[in-house]
């Protein structure tokens, strides 16, 4: 599989524990830490996921999420939200607002890894039951 996933989290700790956990894909990881960034990133050269935070400076992940979701040239890119915002309506927002995946920080690298395939494999029915991504 040729391509790329981008991670757009303001954490460099965060961005490397993700490509640790996300390496045995075999896709290259590029990393963005702010949303103007990540959207801009997306678009230029959009990947086959998107892993995003919540907790963004620039603009927030909703906002990301939202312009992603409406640019023709990625719409399609599955996203996968990664955030420490873990109440439940975050997770009912996120599926809303066009997600295809929802984990909660602190993360297992081994669900992670699970869940991007998941996604990967299934992009057009990735949403699982309602707290079966939660942590």
């Amino acid at each position: 599989m040729a391509g790329s996933i981008l991670v757009v989290e303001d954490s460099q700790l965060v961005q490397r524990l993700v490509e640790f956990a996300l390496r045995d894909l075999g896709l290259d990881i590029v990393t963005a830490a702010d949303g103007p960034a990540g959207v801009a990133a997306a678009i230029a050269d959009p990947p086959l996921l998107m892993v995003l935070d919540i907790g963004l400076p620039g603009f927030d992940g909703w906002e990301v999420l939202k312009r992603v979701k409406a640019h023709p040239l990625t719409r399609a890119v599955p996203v996968l939200v990664l955030t420490a915002h873990a109440q439940p309506k975050n997770q009912d927002l996120a599926w809303c607002s066009g997600a295809d995946g929802f984990m909660t920080k602190p993360f297992q690298p081994s669900h992670l890894l699970s869940e991007a395939g998941r996604i990967l494999r299934h992009p057009a029915t990735s949403q699982p039951a309602i707290g079966a991504a939660r942590e």
